[in-house]
């Protein structure tokens, strides 16, 4: 038997990012376990809305930043959760004058998702310059990598003794068990269509790819675009790379493809590497800290240095002709499914309940779940 809580998830909004996605993995699985789960968003999004599952209550707040705060405040008094998590800089810091407020700052814990430099909104900037004071206030913060825990430790000084690392859940299609077939030589890439994610970089390594018949897809959306198409034309790969935009149902691509590539200059977690090894399919990264984390330094896929775009190209080519142990990978790739961050999330907050004494709701069975 397990204690059956109260639990509060608030971020912005369901949009596109790995974050939100996190957040509404982690609400689906403690809802599927049988725990009271709120989901509590700044604004309506559609992006992400498909990870969250009905019985998750989703609560709209509505309104500019203030009565977002004034809102969310009164949502944790009349709702009274065990513990109430946020995900992003903003977020984090409206969670933290919320709780504040209502006197349960010792029962919430903020996130951090990504870096200070890839932030672009003074207040989700502010909410990390904010960080040597808000690790002290909160219960707990957590890092989703222990690269981003280093860098959060080298750069602003966050309370070592609660703040503390939890991996990304991340989830993949039914379809990712079946076995391995002829595939074509398709290269796939996904993320957010942002300066960060370097996509002109991976369109310019492409370009050297020698393997026949070898195309580039890439997933996602963003005001990068323009940019994007600009290089494809500039290289003239109109026929060999198709921005393909965001797909609520990514599942099918990664399924045909044969390889995956990151381009990315930094990298928090990677949510898209963990999915394509739960595919089977080898991963070609650049050097950033959490696929080096996610790939154990090489072992499971490919780490290429910042800016070499022949090593990239090289890769990609070997990757595609020598695609490598797909079980390995699909065997790595549980280690960050849904039912085993749900697990390092409830330690966490039975945690927070031992230090403040909140009373479980009531029981509710232990039931195995199947990783997904």
């Amino acid at each position: 038997m397990i204690a059956k809580r109260k639990i509060l998830f608030y971020t912005h909004g369901l949009t596109g990012g790995g974050a939100e996605r996190v957040w509404a993995l982690l609400a689906s699985g403690f809802a599927r376990d049988g725990h009271d789960v709120i989901f509590a968003c700044d604004f309506e999004a559609g992006e992400n809305r498909g990870f969250l599952d009905p019985a998750v209550r989703l609560v709209i707040l509505g309104g500019r930043h203030l009565r977002t705060v004034r809102r969310l405040a009164s949502l944790i008094r009349k709702t009274q959760p065990d513990v109430t998590f946020s995900a992003i800089g903003v977020s984090n810091l409206k969670h933290a004058l919320a709780a504040a407020y209502v006197g349960r700052l010792s029962r919430a814990v903020q996130s951090y998702h990504g870096y200070y430099e890839s932030e672009p909104q003074l207040l989700s900037r502010l909410g990390y310059l904010a960080t040597p004071l808000t690790t002290r206030l909160f219960a707990r913060s957590i890092c989703v990598s222990d690269g981003l825990f280093a860098y959060l430790k080298g750069r602003f000084w966050p309370d070592p003794r609660r703040t503390i690392c939890v991996y990304n859940p991340v989830k993949w299609g039914e379809n990712a068990a079946r076995g391995d077939v002829p595939r074509a030589p398709v290269v796939l890439a996904a993320g957010r269509l942002v300066d960060y994610k370097n996509f002109p970089f991976l369109v310019r390594a492409f370009a050297r790819v020698a393997t026949p018949g070898a195309r580039l897809v890439i997933l996602g959306e963003g005001p990068d675009r323009p940019t994007i198409e600009a290089e494809i034309a500039r290289l003239g790969l109109a026929g060999r790379v198709t921005l393909a935009g965001y797909q609520n149902d990514p599942w099918p691509w990664y399924a045909q493809a044969s390889c995956f590539a990151l381009a990315s200059a930094s990298e928090a977690f990677g949510l898209v590497v963990v999915e394509a090894m739960a595919y089977g399919l080898p991963v070609v990264a650049t050097d950033c800290a959490g696929p080096r984390q996610i790939l154990e330094d090489g072992r499971y896929g490919a780490l290429i240095a910042q800016g070499d775009e022949a090593a990239m190209a090289a890769a990609i080519d070997h990757a595609l002709a020598e695609p490598g142990d797909a079980a390995a990978r699909r065997r790595r790739a549980l280690d960050f499914s849904v039912s085993v961050a749900v697990k390092r999330y409830a330690a966490v907050i039975e945690e927070i309940v031992a230090e403040t004494g909140a009373p479980a709701i009531e029981a509710a069975p232990d039931r195995p779940r199947e990783a997904r």
